[in-house]
């Protein structure tokens, strides 16, 4: 009989890509995957360590899952993700509910450490192999068949940002061999997959040299374009400074590649940046803009800001908004600084919480009024929409325009995985509604 497994995920985007490769690599040792957490023999937390308090939202979760098998038999209590690597053996110290900490650069030990439990109370795997980890990755199919899919292609960074412990729990910059990852793409358009998400913490870093060429993201991006089964291909999350020419032309030359750009700035003042140590300028910043929309006036930018960094001034947050007003980001994320131990930030003096405060409340206000009226905008036009599954509870389809918004629409079931036409009738700040009229057609 089988073992059931079951996966909370926190964080990012890639953190889903493990959390699905877990699954893969749990199924050599008869686990199957569980949506029901009560169900589980094997209860994982894929964490994340970027957002504040992420250490206390783990150990409130491991409370909750003791709750929840109070009368039942123990699962197999997994940390996995950033706070796991961060945090290590410190955990059992302050939690001995929990069984195995397991880093997201030793996944590929997971299925050892899962048999090992049977014979050992508290086991932990730190060790920052990302080479070992894809190579075992590699020789398992990954049976994602979601309509939208992430394929990780780059992990860990080499930028050290003064505010962020991605180096420090992804390890140093990793990219997959070209061949490989195309591989796995394969599986993944076999699959029914449309739409695929290259992954990475820089991913447009990315450089596959271990060939007779050097191969980059806009490498990666033309070879899906050879795919008729396969609609779109999105890559996330970028660093200015990679914005390199031949990535650019792609949006010239590929029209699978959707017209939307997520590059976070962090902030719009040069000091700040410099402080921060993001290695670019907000002239470079604007320069890579203009080249993009240069080539297609249509497509849109997302970013990231951090706002009231230590040293944050009136003029330089005022910078700030200069620049969301000029380039009128689409969507963005935007948070007051944290500081996480061990980065270089952690130390220094903190600004005034009401300051900082006001000041978020101030940029959200004017990020989510052009969020409003981009989507305004859309509204009795025809857009194009990506069906990726069924609302149950409203009885509606969901999907994604373009820029990655948000879409429910009165549909069909034969719809999921199409690419429909779709009348938008009304919006909200975050999500466009609609009916469909006909399959993919032209439109906006």
């Amino acid at each position: 009989m089988k073992k059931k497994i079951y996966i909370k995920t926190f964080g990012c985007q890639m953190n889903e890509y493990d959390s699905n490769r877990i699954y893969d690599s749990l199924k050599n040792i008869n686990f199957e995957k569980t949506d029901n957490q009560s169900d589980a023999d094997c209860y994982v937390l894929n964490t994340c360590h970027i957002r504040d308090k992420a250490k206390e939202k783990v150990y409130h979760e491991v409370g909750r899952v003791r709750k929840i098998f109070r009368n039942k038999k123990k699962p197999i209590v997994v940390i996995a993700g950033c706070v796991a690597q961060a945090e290590n053996e410190e955990m059992f110290k302050r939690e001995p509910y929990i069984d195995i900490v397991i880093g997201p650069q030793a996944y590929h030990k997971i299925s050892d450490l899962v048999k090992k439990h049977v014979k050992s109370d508290h086991l932990e795997e730190t060790e920052i192999d990302t080479i070992e980890k894809f190579k075992h990755f590699d020789t398992i199919k990954n049976d994602s068949n979601k309509v939208s899919s992430f394929l990780t292609i780059q992990e860990g960074c080499d930028k050290f940002c003064h505010f962020c412990v991605v180096p420090f729990t992804r390890g140093p910059e990793y990219s997959r061999p070209f061949d490989k990852i195309i591989s796995e793409a394969e599986q993944l358009i076999e699959n029914g997959v449309k739409e695929i998400t290259l992954l990475g913490q820089n991913v447009n870093a990315y450089s596959d040299k271990n060939n007779s060429k050097e191969f980059r993201l806009s490498d990666l991006i033309k070879k899906l374009e050879t795919y008729s089964e396969l609609e779109r291909v999105r890559y996330t999350t970028s660093h200015p400074l990679d914005m390199t020419d031949d990535l650019i032309d792609c949006y010239k030359n590929c029209n699978k590649l959707m017209p939307f750009v997520h590059l976070p700035i962090q902030s719009g003042s040069n000091k700040i940046l410099n402080a921060m140590n993001r290695k670019h300028t907000v002239e470079q910043y604007l320069e890579t803009y203009e080249k993009i929309i240069k080539i297609n006036d249509e497509i849109k930018f997302s970013s990231d800001f951090i706002i009231g960094y230590p040293g944050e001034e009136d003029k330089d947050f005022e910078e700030t908004l200069l620049l969301v007003e000029k380039i009128k980001f689409i969507n963005s994320f935007s948070f007051i600084f944290s500081p996480r131990p061990g980065t270089r930030a952690a130390d220094l003096n903190l600004l005034d919480k009401a300051i900082a405060k006001n000041r978020l409340e101030k940029i959200q206000k004017i990020l989510f009024t052009h969020q409003i009226n981009i989507n305004k905008s859309l509204v009795k036009k025809n857009i194009n929409v990506l069906v990726e599954n069924k609302i149950k509870s409203q009885n509606k389809l969901f999907g994604r325009n373009k820029y990655l918004n948000s879409v429910i629409i009165d549909g069909k079931d034969e719809h999921i995985g199409k690419l429909v036409n779709v009348h938008v009738d009304n919006y909200n700040q975050n999500t466009l509604f609609g009916k469909i009229i006909s399959l993919k057609h032209k439109a906006a």
